[in-house]
């Protein structure tokens, strides 16, 4: 399953503070789309299904679909907040080839 650093997990729970809402939980999912055949998609939701899988780092709960948990086994989500890089990306082992924006992959 995928995995939080401490990095992204510390700025999402900033994040989710600042929505004001205890139930919200940051949902990552894999859809078809993109340029290369699939597209990552995270936003904060409060619904979970029952064949979710639902985890917690650091406090932050981390739901992913059952359908997106296969192709994101080994991923990493990371947040980096420097001068050449900023924001949330996606280290993902089962991506055979990824985009220039990094926003999708096959």
């Amino acid at each position: 399953m995928i995995t939080i650093t401490e990095s992204a997990a510390s700025k999402v729970g900033a994040l989710m503070t600042a929505e004001d809402d205890e139930g919200l939980a940051l949902r990552v999912a894999v859809r078809p789309g993109g340029c290369s055949g699939f597209s990552y998609e995270m936003f904060f939701d409060t619904d979970v299904n029952d064949d979710d899988t639902t985890l917690d780092y650091e406090g932050v709960k981390v739901i992913v679909d059952a359908s997106s948990a296969m192709l994101l086994e080994g991923a990493t989500l990371d947040y980096k907040d420097g001068l050449q890089e900023t924001g949330f990306s996606i280290n993902n082992p089962n991506a055979e080839r990824t985009c220039g924006c990094g926003q999708s992959f096959s």
